[in-house]
Order: structure tokens, then C-alpha cells, then sequence
């Protein structure tokens, strides 16, 4: 089994252990056949941490794993070999290769999960980030838009306001005559037209300013 770490990483469970010493040693029908039968068990355990660590091993994956679990289905299997070969421990990390029983391989995998989380909350975070940063210049860019849209009413107000004033000034005055003179048909009467006195409110803060109006705040 190959386990995927962040950053491209692996790992590899090797479960072929050599059990058949083991087994022998507990259907062993004398205590000098069992010990000697466990002294082999140990043995066989040496060889392969032996035959995992060695570099042909290690190519025969694409990329390089970072080490290789030597699993061994029970904690009775690893710690019969200790017994008769504490020195096991020592020579897997020399090679690279770690001896894990169920409820070490299980706390392994775990940490394997936990870093994938923590993979994921980095990469969402980063994501976030930019959609923030996105975000921002958007929101500059509408302010700078509104800006622009605020000025125009302004203008388009002042505009309007001057027509008014030289329509009431110049033009009314003149055609008010007709009727003073009669000359207005049906009686109809030119209201006057009153000049608008509200203003586009201008946008005050500072993200929706630009960004050169946004940095010399």
C-alpha cells in the first residue's frame, strides 16, 4: 500500500512479513524448539527490514518514498522478535524502514490524515486570499465607476438648472406677454419649472475612492 503525503510524499506499508517462524514456535512441542524457533522468528524479521531497506526496493517506485512500513499483523509478532533481537528497532531506521503493528500503523495513518487537513486549510486559506484581494479591486474599481457616475449627475444637475434659469429669464418672460395680450389660446398657462436643488452624494470611503485616492489616505 502506498500512502500520498502533502507535497508530492509518500510512503509504503509493506505487509509480506515472515510469520511462519512464529507460527512454528507456538505449535513447537519442547520450550528449546520454541525459543529456537522464536530466535528465527527475530531472524526473519531481520532479513526483511534488511531486503525493504535496500535501494532496489526503493526503485521500484516512481518517486521515492520518504520510508517504508514493515507491518507486522499483531503486536505479539513484533514483540517476540524484540525479545530475541532488541536491536530491531535500531537497524529500521538505519534503512529507512519502520516496524509498525495495527495500532501504530493506525496512529500513522491518522497523523497522514491530520496533515492532509491541514494541506487543505492552508490551500483554502490561499484561495480565500486571492478571492479577497479580487475582491478589493473590484469594489475599487466600482467606486472609481460610481465616482465618475456622481460627477455626470452633478454636471447633468447643473445643466439642467442653467437651462432652467435662462428659460424662466429670457423665454417665459417674453411668451407670458401672449397671454397678457390676449393672444394665448384655450387660456393655457406655462407653469413655471422649479430648478432641482438636490445633489449626487460622493462616495467617502476610502476603498470605493480608487486606489491612488485609497493610498494617500
Amino acid at each position: 500500500m502506498v500512502v500520498q503525503l502533502p507535497g508530492g510524499k509518500s510512503i509504503v506499508v509493506d505487509s509480506k512479513a515472515p510469520l511462519e517462524a512464529y507460527l512454528e514456535a507456538i505449535e513447537a512441542p519442547d520450550d528449546e524448539t520454541r525459543a529456537a524457533k522464536f530466535k528465527d522468528h527475530a531472524r526473519q524479521v531481520r532479513n526483511h527490514i534488511a531486503a525493504l531497506g535496500r535501494k532496489a526496493y526503493f526503485e521500484q517506485f516512481e518517486s521515492t518514498p520518504e520510508f517504508v512500513v514493515l507491518f507486522l499483523p499483531g503486536e505479539v509478532f513484533f514483540s517476540a522478535a524484540l525479545e530475541n533481537d532488541p536491536t530491531l528497532i535500531e537497524l529500521g531506521v538505519s534503512q529507512n524502514v519502520i516496524i509498525a503493528t495495527p495500532t501504530t500503523l493506525i496512529a500513522l495513518l491518522r497523523a497522514v490524515a491530520y496533515g492532509w487537513r491541514q494541506e487543505a486549510l492552508a490551500d483554502n486559506a490561499k484561495v480565500i486570499s486571492e478571492l479577497g484581494q479580487e475582491l478589493y479591486k473590484r469594489l475599487a474599481a466600482l467606486g472609481e465607476h460610481m465616482q465618475k457616475l456622481g460627477r455626470g449627475l452633478g454636471a447633468a444637475i447643473e445643466a439642467y438648472n442653467s437651462a432652467v434659469g435662462s428659460l424662466e429669464s429670457r423665454v417665459l418672460v417674453s411668451a407670458r406677454r401672449f397671454k397678457d395680450l390676449g393672444a394665448a389660446a384655450g387660456g393655457a398657462t406655462i407653469e413655471e419649472l422649479a430648478p432641482i436643488e438636490t445633489s449626487s452624494r460622493l462616495l467617502q470611503a476610502p476603498e470605493l475612492l480608487g486606489t491612488s485616492d485609497a493610498e494617500s489616505r
